[in-house]
This record gives structure tokens, C-alpha cells and sequence, in this order.
């Protein structure tokens, strides 16, 4: 490298022209509004400044490479550092990008593709997951869900990678298979119905593909009496009866299938967590909600027990825990919750005689204790809760 006293720099670099695949050692000349070098074959070369561009994303930061605009293909790789810094100070475009050619069709065709990607995530994957629904085997349902159920238990546990604990007390679990028997959903069950109880203070219930349905402790403790449980447990059933948690994990893994191939591959473990989130929120459409109340409504109606006792429930819930937490978050989550809470109360409107609960008093006490509760605090505490039309199973017989 040189100093001519005319305030111009000289020195070598690597030419390629973009026609043929070799390089040209050539020798370089730095004017303040110029650069000229002579390829050994043909005239010199001369780029003006205001037209010199530098190569993005160059790991030799104390080179340059530059380009001519307009031309794409032909290459100046200037490796002295002095002469790079004097072609940064003397070319005022250097770094500026080449304009964007078509913008309309490129805003066209991105337009398409958001309105493509839209149509399959909330129309065609909904559809597939409606049909898929009813055609998958049992046994993979089943998979899904204790999959999902366990990852459950492993978020909402307080300990470190240990399952939140499953409540079995003996009492406790004979007197909600009383309870399952009482509604007996029946044949309308597409497969064996598997009811759990998990110790934890959410007061909340959701279903999990292929049969399995999760009470938490938090539910049981806020209910003034059986025949809520009872409402609740029969409203989750409806959601198994029409396979809505299938559904919605079918749409799920298509929508993270879609995202995935757009942004990044998603493992099937992700799936299964953001299954396990959704579910226990359990925002299932309108649609599939009313399904669930109307099909709990009927099954409570057979049953002998009192549909109202879905809606007075989530309305005491309500009033006493307002929108934020627990069931009430997730009811609050569906548009209409006071037409349901409505159509519940109204469902047993004209009924005139008097229903037996679904569990006797020495029953719900066992039931209330199932996560080993203390002595007496299921039965004192309901009995607390339970409105005037709802005590009479309490202080009556225990048959």
C-alpha cells in the first residue's frame, strides 16, 4: 500500500467479474470520488464512489468486499485495512441496499400466504379435527390423555419434577363411584369413563381425551353439596361423550403442526404441554360448551337429580370469587356464561317434587375427605355454603 500526493491510496486486491470463475490479482486505486484497478486482462476499471456498495454479513471486518449498484455479480475483496476505511469515508452510499423491485406483488403473494395460513388453522384443521374425532382408535385416545394427564399433574405440582398427588382415600372414592353410578352416562360413553381426583386448592374440572375426567379438591371444598359435583361431573362427561377434548387437542396438533413448519419444528412433547394448559383452561367453543350443558342437563334430569344445580354453582362461585380465578376464569371464558347459568336454573323449572341427592350425608362426608381432609370439614363447611333449598340431604338420615 502507497500515498500518492495527489490524497490517493494504492494497494492490491482480488477481482472477480462475475463472468468467469477465477480470480484476477489487479492493483487498486483510491481517489476521494473513485476507485480504479486494471484487471490484467482488458481496460481499467473505474467505479464511482457515490455507486460503490459493500457486501453485507463479511466475517473479515478488516477488509472489504464491494460491489458495483446495478451490477450483482462482479466482486472488488480489498483486504488492507487502510484502504477499506478510506473506501467507508469516501463512499457515501456504501451501505445502502438496493431498492425493492415488485413490492406490490411481494405484498401480494405475503397477503396470500397469511390468508392461506389463516384459512388451514381455522378452517380446514377444525374441519379435519371434527372428522378425525370420531375415527381415531380408543386406545390412541387413551394415550393422549394420560399423557396429557400426567404432564398435568407435573406442572401444578409445588415440588420439583413430582407429580401432584392423586387423592384415594378408600371412603372417598367408593362414594364417587356412587356418584358415577347415580348419573350412569351408560352407552353414551364412547369408551370406559375414568374419574380422578387431584389435591390441589383450583377449584376446577376438565375432560382429557379417551375417557378420563379430572375433579381438583378446590372443587369438592366449594361445593355446598353433592348434587353440584354431580352437575359438574355430568357437564365434563358431556364434553367426553362428544369427544370435545379430542377435538380440541386434533385442532391443537394441527395448528402447532402448521406454526411449526412456518417457524420452526415443534417436538411432540409441546404439543402435549400446550395440550395440558389448554385443558385445564378448557376453552372449548360455544358451541361444544352448550353441548356439554344440554347433554348434563338430560343426564341429571334421568338421573333424579336437579339440572339447576349446575347453574347455582357457578353463580355462587361467581359472586363469591368474581371472574378471575379457578372455574369461574374458565366459565367467564365462554360468551353468554348468564344464558347458561340461565338455561341450568331453568332446566328444572317445573319440577315439583322433591329429589334424592346424588350422595347420602355419611357419603359426601367420606367424598369431601377424599384428598384426607380433616374431621368434619367437609360436611361443616358445606353445610356453611349450602343455600335453604339445598340442606335438606344434610340434616336428614343418611340413607
Amino acid at each position: 500500500m502507497s500515498t500518492a500526493p495527489d490524497n490517493t491510496l494504492s494497494g492490491f486486491g482480488d477481482y472477480f467479474d462475475g463472468a468467469r470463475a477465477r480470480v484476477q490479482r489487479v492493483a487498486v486505486t483510491v481517489f476521494p470520488d473513485k476507485v480504479m484497478f486494471e484487471p490484467a486482462e482488458g481496460k481499467p476499471v473505474i467505479w464511482r464512489a457515490d455507486e460503490l456498495r459493500a457486501l453485507p454479513d463479511q466475517a473479515d471486518r478488516t477488509g472489504i468486499v464491494l460491489y458495483r449498484a446495478g451490477d450483482k455479480l462482479a466482486r472488488l475483496a480489498v483486504p488492507d485495512e487502510t484502504i477499506a476505511g478510506a473506501l467507508r469515508a469516501n463512499a457515501p452510499q456504501l451501505t445502502r441496499r438496493p431498492p425493492v423491485e415488485n413490492k406490490g406483488r411481494i405484498a401480494g403473494w405475503a397477503l396470500g400466504a397469511v390468508a392461506s395460513v389463516a384459512l388451514i388453522i381455522f378452517v380446514l384443521v377444525p374441519i379435519m379435527a371434527n372428522q378425525l374425532a370420531t375415527r381415531l382408535p380408543p386406545d390412541g385416545e387413551k394415550a393422549l390423555g394420560d399423557a396429557t394427564y400426567e404432564q398435568i399433574r407435573t406442572a401444578l405440582s409445588e415440588g420439583d419434577f413430582v407429580p401432584l398427588e392423586t387423592c384415594e382415600a378408600p371412603d372417598g372414592l367408593a362414594a364417587l363411584d356412587a356418584m358415577i353410578a347415580r348419573l350412569d352416562p351408560g352407552d353414551d360413553l364412547p369408551y370406559p369413563l375414568e374419574v380422578s381426583v387431584l389435591d390441589h386448592p383450583m377449584a376446577n374440572a376438565f375432560a382429557l381425551p379417551g375417557g378420563r375426567v379430572v375433579l381438583f379438591r378446590g372443587l369438592i371444598e366449594e361445593a355446598s353439596g353433592p348434587d353440584e359435583v354431580a352437575a359438574v361431573l355430568a357437564h365434563e362427561i358431556g364434553h367426553v361423550v362428544n369427544r370435545d377434548p379430542t377435538r380440541d387437542a386434533l385442532r391443537l396438533a394441527g395448528s402447532v403442526g402448521v406454526l411449526g413448519l412456518l417457524f420452526g419444528d415443534f417436538a411432540g412433547g409441546t404439543v402435549v404441554l400446550v395440550l395440558a394448559n389448554q385443558l385445564i383452561n378448557a376453552k372449548y367453543s360455544q358451541a361444544a360448551e352448550s353441548g356439554a350443558d344440554e347433554y348434563a342437563h338430560a343426564l341429571l334430569t334421568d338421573a333424579g337429580l336437579p339440572p339447576s344445580a349446575l347453574g347455582t354453582f357457578f353463580e355462587r362461585i361467581r359472586a363469591e370469587h368474581g371472574d378471575a380465578e379457578g372455574i369461574t376464569a374458565h366459565f367467564s371464558s365462554h360468551p353468554q356464561m348468564t344464558a347458561r347459568i340461565e338455561a341450568a336454573l331453568a332446566a328444572d323449572a317445573g319440577r315439583t317434587a322433591e329429589m334424592v341427592p346424588s350422595l347420602n350425608r355419611s357419603q359426601w362426608r367420606a367424598f369431601s375427605r377424599v384428598c384426607g381432609g380433616a374431621e368434619g370439614s367437609g360436611e361443616d363447611s358445606a353445610h356453611e355454603k349450602a343455600p335453604a333449598s339445598a340442606q335438606h340431604w344434610q340434616d336428614g338420615d343418611e340413607s
